[in-house]
């Protein structure tokens, strides 16, 4: 399901119109990824969680060369299901 579909599925569950599912939709984008570059975490009760996980500074290889290189570390988003949601998809 891609975005445009995603919003026509909240447009008629919601019965609401399209562009306000869009707007919705995009605020909660954004105001979850603003939690996340704060450090903060956004849990949905039943359905999940999202929050950032460091990962540490690794070695790898170059694919090309099979030079070894040093992957840096980073700040990846993560996202845990919750109870209710795993059981709806088993």
């Amino acid at each position: 399901m891609n975005k445009a579909e995603l919003v026509d599925q909240i447009a008629s569950v919601a019965d609401i119109s399209k562009v306000d599912a869009g707007r919705a939709l995009d605020a909660f984008v954004t105001v979850v990824t603003d939690a996340l570059k704060t450090g903060d975490t956004v849990s949905l009760v039943g359905f999940g969680s999202f929050s950032v996980k460091e990962r540490a500074e690794r070695q790898g290889r170059n694919p090309q060369s099979g030079e070894a290189i040093t992957i840096k570390a980073a700040k990846i988003p993560s996202f845990k299901a919750g109870k209710v949601l795993k059981d709806a998809v088993d």
